[in-house]
């Protein structure tokens, strides 16, 4: 027997649930499936798990910095297994809470690989289900690699869940999750190396505060090396051999462990998308603006799964999420905002970003006042003995708003927030001083970085 709904959500991640919520509780007949447990990649594997394995890190770090100025480290160090408790005391009563609130919400929940039979029809478990909607928000997983040996490496999923950190850990890749991971574990007592393909890691953000958190990563114990090729993984007896090329020089590697961090792609794998019209590529489902396929109206698609403008964020999933459901709902063809929204590399310190990177507003023809300051010596900073710390923040002269800006120190993740709702605002620089701050915070450095 077909059931039939309103709508099917596949993919129970935060664009997925946001979507299945506001259309449930709009009285629509709303389906939700599966395969994994419900709570999505940054609830379970990714941002919140993290940055409870962070916290470790932090403490360990924020300790050796005040060494001589009234803090005696000892022996301070992290209990790996420990942490990792606390970690799943939040992450095991995930799924359950979801699936939980979505049932009371009036939302059918399934489990099991959903694959199209038609425009309008998938198949679970060997049940058919039809919709007049679906939204497809099945997220991402890692990049395919090609070198021999590459079966061997773990993903971020593993990492999150190491019962014991390895002492010698080399990370593939020289994005977010190697440097988020390289940081965690240097600080809990390994010594990672991040090997990078490029001449220059973290691409997405200023090349100038990248190398200031290399630097400081070097400090912390953390290797990075550049323009490096990986071309072979092998198994020994205990561990692994990572052979190398770097300008035509090869040479082997001992490790304990290798991560891959060589980035994401959206996880349309077992889908059968062809079979319903929906075309894809690389990027995701190729969707209108409004996050409608554009070649199966039936169907919408959010977060990682979605070819948009968006970064590959939780709070812009959620907020593709819900745009997506509420053109469904409503037959209309709003368009998500992406202005003024923050990202940021949970290092440590953290680095971030919101807007254009410098050359981004040359390439567009803007006259720009770049506004650098190294803070590493203001006040907020040396209380707590932190050496690497600046802000760049580019002012269009002609409007004097902020179209970008860029931020490596303690804090600066909440501080970036600002930045990102004066440029969703169109704030002016002057409107932005004219704020008084909390003092002594690290918000109320903002007006001296203006």
């Amino acid at each position: 027997m077909t059931k039939q709904h309103d709508l099917i959500v596949i993919g129970a991640g935060m664009a997925g649930v946001s979507a299945a919520d506001k259309c449930a509780a709009r009285g629509w007949d709303v389906a939700i499936v599966d395969a994994l447990p419900y709570g999505g990649t940054c609830a379970l594997r990714g941002c919140d798990p993290k940055k409870i394995l962070r916290r470790g890190a932090e403490i360990i770090d924020s300790a050796r910095l005040m060494r001589g100025k009234g803090i005696d480290v000892g022996d301070l160090t992290i209990n790996w297994a420990d942490l990792m408790k606390h970690k799943h005391g939040f992450t095991d009563e995930v799924p359950q809470n979801m699936e939980d609130g979505l049932t009371g919400n009036g939302v059918t929940t399934l489990h099991g690989e959903a694959r199209f039979t038609d425009k309008n029809r998938i198949e679970i478990n060997g049940t058919t289900y039809e919709a007049a909607h679906f939204l497809i928000a099945t997220g991402a997983r890692p990049r395919p690699l090609e070198f021999p040996g590459h079966e061997h490496l773990i993903d971020s999923t593993d990492f999150l869940n190491l019962p014991a950190l390895p002492p010698r850990i080399l990370f593939v890749g020289g994005g977010f999750i190697s440097f988020e991971f390289a940081h965690i574990a240097a600080r809990a007592g390994s010594s990672p190396v991040i090997i990078d393909r490029g001449s220059h890691p973290l691409k997405a953000f200023d090349p100038d505060l990248v190398e200031l958190l290399i630097t400081r990563g070097t400090d912390a114990g953390i290797e990075v090396r550049r323009s490096t090729t990986i071309t072979a993984v092998e198994p020994t007896r205990s561990g692994y051999q990572v052979s190398l090329e770097s300008s035509g020089r090869t040479e082997t590697m001992e490790v304990d462990l290798v991560v891959h961090g060589a980035g994401r792609i959206p996880e349309l794998s077992g889908l059968d998308l062809d079979v319903a019209s929906i075309a894809w590529g690389e990027q995701g489902v190729r969707v209108a603006g409004h996050l409608q396929s554009t070649t199966n109206p039936a169907v919408y698609a959010a977060g990682d799964s979605a070819d948009t403008p968006g970064m590959p964020l939780t709070p812009i999933a959620v907020s593709e999420g819900k745009v997506a459901a509420s053109n469904m709902l409503k037959a209309t063809t709003t368009v998500p905002d992406y202005t003024g929204v923050p990202t940021a590399v949970f290092t440590i310190p953290e680095l971030t970003r919101v807007g254009l990177l410098e050359q981004d507003a040359k390439d567009q023809g803007l006259d720009v006042d770049v506004r650098y300051n190294d803070t590493s010596g203001w006040y907020s900073n040396y209380r707590i003995g932190e050496t690497a710390a600046a802000a760049k923040i580019l002012i269009d002269r002609a409007s004097d708003q902020i179209v970008g800006a860029h931020l490596l120190g303690p804090e600066y993740g909440e501080l970036v927030n600002l930045l990102g709702l004066a440029i969703k605002l169109n704030l002016t620089t002057r409107q932005l001083k004219s704020m008084t701050a909390a003092y002594p915070t690290a918000g109320s450095d903002l007006g001296s970085m203006l």
